[in-house]
């Protein structure tokens, strides 16, 4: 009821257990609260949540507009609503590096078990768009080091984006990555690898858990869970995936009205009221206190 009864540090702890199995982590992004809580019915191992959905949901495209207090905000409502770890994308660290330290704390607060600073100049763009720029090693790294010295629960996992794979190529990319290891990264984000040959090129370059990014529409192939745990990444990725899709159903539910005058036709693909009271749990909350909480939970629709 409410909140999840784990603690934040109990996810983190959960989260590094978890890495060191090896096993391919799956984290689908949630556009918010609820969908977390689907994520974490169907038994998947974590939920990331996007900064280009979170642009999205605010209306504004994935440019480096959103601040660290939405993105702060936001997580804080998705995390504390399921008992899966989150992993968030913190963009560039909002700034130069002590706003990178402030960054780290404050969404260490918001309850994330993880999150990752990319080395993309500041203001940012989507990681599949043409166009992109890096800053240079030393700025990477800095951020990185304060990002690190910054946070204060050591399993707060800590990851390095970058996004110089399609301004330089697979090698500039292996460079950086171990670079961003030296400098304190516990995993490794190399966004907009061409092949499955990329992932398991930077695989074999560093010693720490690798995450592959399966959006649709971008620079790579949507490879398969077991074709990523083959070339040895340890977490994948869903970043826009849901919003995508329910967005797609809301569009297509609005074109059914135009045209038809009712949703009639679309009720069969709409979720139950009974199985969002499912997911909500409205039986605990009925059950916490008869004399506030009466109403009744309908067993069908």
């Amino acid at each position: 009821m409410l909140y999840s009864s784990v603690t934040a540090a109990d996810k983190r702890a959960a989260l590094r257990k978890a890495l060191a199995t090896g096993e391919l982590l799956r984290f689908p992004g949630a556009f918010n609260p609820l969908s977390a809580k689907l994520i974490e019915d169907k038994g998947f191992e974590g939920v990331y949540i996007s900064g280009a959905v979170l642009a999205a949901d605010l209306g504004l495209p994935d440019i480096g507009l959103t601040t660290l207090t939405e993105v702060a905000g936001r997580s804080q409502q998705i995390a504390r609503m399921t008992n899966l770890p989150a992993i968030v994308d913190a963009d560039t660290g909002f700034g130069e590096p002590m706003n990178v330290a402030r960054t780290i704390q404050t969404l260490e607060d918001a309850g994330v078990a993880g999150l990752h600073i990319e080395d993309q100049v500041n203001p940012k763009r989507c990681g599949h768009l043409d166009g992109k720029a890096v800053v240079d090693v030393t700025t990477a790294t800095k951020r990185l080091r304060a990002a690190a010295d910054a946070r204060r629960d050591p399993n707060l996992l800590i990851m390095a984006r970058t996004d110089i794979r399609a301004v330089d190529g697979l090698q500039a990319a292996i460079d950086r990555a171990k670079a961003l290891v030296d400098a304190g990264a516990d995993a490794i984000f190399p966004e907009a690898m061409r092949d499955l040959s990329e992932f398991e090129a930077v695989r074999k370059a560093v010693d720490v858990p690798i995450l592959a990014n399966m959006t649709e529409f971008g620079k790579s192939e949507l490879f398969s869970n077991q074709q990523l745990a083959d070339v040895g990444v340890n977490i994948v990725i869903y970043p826009v995936s849901l919003l995508r899709l329910a967005m797609g159903a809301a569009e297509r539910g609005l074109d059914t009205i135009v045209a038809e005058g009712s949703l009639n036709s679309q009720v069969q693909n709409m979720q139950t009221r009974a199985r969002l009271y499912e997911l909500l749990d409205y039986e605990a909350y009925n059950a916490f206190d008869t004399s506030v909480f009466n109403f009744e939970i309908p067993s069908a629709r």
